[in-house]
């Protein structure tokens, strides 16, 4: 097999596909690959009305943003930190990853790579409130964003986690006192267990496969 590592991420977005990446009117911007529009009077009921075009659409505090398909490694490690997960889930909680709504509020919905919830609070349709865990996969398009508003955006999430796919590296977080502090940063074959909202063993250097 391959090593994942030495592969070349994908760039993202460039100037170049802007002419195709139409979603109404507003102000389109290119941020690190990703597309951001603001000011299209966008809200959390209007994503539905967006075109299915295999892209991931979030909405944060009224912008939405676009970002491309994930690349292999992203995959990678998206099925293997949720096999994980899931093999240790108690009955009331489920996993589950993206595509998966988490709907915040009418101007922010958020899809995180991975999420935990309480069974009682999902629907067939979305997560109406945070999630107990959300786990985000970083990439060249989306890191400045998963550390930055769109961690903000989970206030109410109790841990969140991200994961750096090519540095195999997790770094997380739990929620105290309404401010996030850093409870884990292990990389390759260093092992973090973790305590909630179960118990876990995660060694990054394993979640490739």
């Amino acid at each position: 097999m391959e090593d994942v590592s030495t592969l070349a991420e994908p760039a993202g977005f460039t100037p170049e596909d802007l002419p195709r990446l139409r979603y109404g009117p507003g102000h389109y911007e290119l941020v690190d690959g990703s597309l951001h529009v603001t000011g299209g009077g966008f809200t959390s009921d209007s994503l539905d009305e967006l075109p299915d075009d295999g892209y991931r659409h979030e909405l944060i505090d009224g912008v939405l943003v676009v970002t491309p398909s994930p690349s292999f490694s992203h995959q990678r490690m998206v099925l293997g930190l949720g096999r994980v997960l899931d093999d240790h889930c108690p009955s009331d909680l489920v996993v589950l990853v993206a595509p998966f709504d988490v709907r915040l509020s009418d101007l922010t919905t958020v899809e995180p790579d991975i999420l935990v919830a309480r069974r009682t609070e999902v629907t067939e349709r979305n997560l109406p409130t945070a999630p107990v865990l959300a786990v985000e996969i970083l990439s060249r398009t989306t890191s400045h964003l998963d550390l930055g508003r769109k961690k903000h955006a989970y206030a109410g999430c109790s841990h969140y986690w991200v994961v750096h796919p090519y540095d195999r590296r997790l770094i997380a977080w739990d929620l105290r006192d309404g401010e996030y502090v850093q409870v884990a940063d292990v990389t390759g074959d260093e092992s973090w267990t973790a305590e909630s909202p179960f118990a876990v063993t995660i060694t990054p250097s394993d979640l490739l496969g």
